[in-house]
């Protein structure tokens, strides 16, 4: 097998640095499109521009580096249009394969990110650019890198087109669930079909009733952990805001405190089943407490929900997040720098119960798309890190993909 060479930048790439529009937005029969980054990174909507002079014109496929701004060094994949001023485009002379060239910039992309330069704003310092180095493999062993590499990518991207349109559905259902809800034969409810009342959060159906938080919960309760100390690897886990980024809490992500400190804040230990709820900077963030987190303890910043005993906590929990009870947290907060809702405000809050029935098969269906939510959500982390591996194998020769050329070779044509 033999060794590929390395190749510096500066002897193998050529920089073309966008520029401004002559005019923008322009509407004429030559209007092209305007390259920003936002429209590299996601598609949708592009403005429409009249090119300046020698604008740099980029073509589907072309490898665009960010060279200005807060995220200079990201490498970007090109679509035809005119490029934006905060850009240049990377070519290679024909040396590389266009799809394999892309990815072997992307590899530096972290540490151009952190090699920026500028007092003012950042940018690609030209000089570390063209010492760093890819390698040359033959060009055929490129073309198989790129492909197995764009597999990856096309199977990253399908997943996360999977993971908006589950989120879509859930959001339409807690919509539908949490404010029509099902009846005793599992349909939704409707105006037409069911009979419905005003209540101060609006139409409900005439069998649910609404109560201020307070009226339905054991113990509202905060002021956690102030000082929680160093991190104690055998010591008690506390949650803060932090770590209300998802409905259920995972216990191997908490910082710990000294069982001293804990015991000196007992009355907030929390118990299975409870709901946390931000009350700082995260305010209206919620999650539920599992068992493996039972005497646990928060921090100063959360709220601690325990349900009434005619109260199911998972139903709660996705109260909690419908939108007219977020739209109500919002209007209770205060401060813009350090925003917070104050206890009582919050035990203000008012939340529409169904009856216990109603809420275990209301929370049933929402935990079950959460559940499919957070299975994709786990299979996108792992297709990530297959890529990063792959980059870091592939694209430094630590891997080569000479046995699957090789089958490439002797399958059939």
């Amino acid at each position: 097998m033999s060794v590929p060479a390395e190749i510096r930048l500066r002897s193998c790439v050529t920089l073309e640095k966008g520029k401004p529009p002559a005019a923008q937005p322009y509407f004429g029969l030559d209007a092209d499109r305007y390259l920003t980054p936002e429209y590299l990174r996601a598609g949708g909507e592009c403005a429409l521009v009249k090119a300046a002079p020698r604008a740099a014109r980029v073509e589907d496929g072309d490898t665009i580096l960010l060279w200005d701004g807060s995220n200079a060094g990201e490498v970007l994949y090109g679509r035809a249009g005119v490029l934006a001023s905060t850009m240049s485009r990377a070519s290679h002379a024909d040396r590389f394969d266009d799809t394999y060239f892309f990815y072997a910039l992307k590899q530096w992309e972290p540490y151009l990110k952190g090699q920026t330069s500028g007092s003012g704003i950042p940018h690609i310092d030209k000089e570390i650019f063209g010492n760093l180095a890819i390698i040359e493999f033959d060009l055929c062993e490129q073309s198989k890198i790129a492909e197995v590499l764009s597999t990856v990518d096309r199977a990253i991207e399908q997943t996360e087109a999977l993971i908006a349109k589950q989120q879509r559905i859930k959001t339409g259902l807690m919509q539908d669930l949490l404010t029509r809800g099902i009846d005793k034969h599992g349909n939704l409810r409707s105006e037409q079909t069911h009979e419905f009342k005003d209540s101060p959060l609006g139409r409900i159906p005439v069998e649910w009733e609404c109560h201020a938080l307070s009226k339905i919960t054991c113990k509202l309760i905060t002021y956690g952990i102030v000082q929680p100390g160093p991190h104690i690897a055998d010591g008690i886990p506390f949650v803060q805001t932090k770590d209300l980024a998802s409905n259920t809490l995972d216990v191997r992500k908490l910082d710990r405190t000294s069982r001293e400190i804990h015991h000196s804040y007992e009355r907030s230990s929390i118990r299975t089943g409870d709901v946390l709820i931000g009350i700082r900077a995260s305010v209206g963030s919620v999650a539920f407490v599992p068992s493996d987190l039972d005497y646990s303890n928060i921090s100063r910043g959360i709220a601690r929900v325990s349900p009434a005993l005619d109260v199911n906590g998972r139903y709660l929990l996705w109260a909690l997040q419908a939108e007219r009870t977020q739209n109500a947290i919002r209007l209770e907060i205060k401060g813009s720098t350090y925003p917070e809702i104050t206890l009582p405000a919050l035990r203000a809050i008012v939340v529409s119960l169904p009856g216990p029935e109603e809420q275990a098969k209301t929370s049933a269906i929402l935990d079950a798309v959460d559940a499919e939510l957070e299975q994709v959500s786990q299979i996108l982390s792992k297709l990530r890190a297959l890529k990063h591996g792959l980059m870091q194998d592939l694209l430094t020769g630590q891997r080569r993909v000479t046995a699957l050329l090789q089958q490439s070779e002797k399958s059939p044509a």
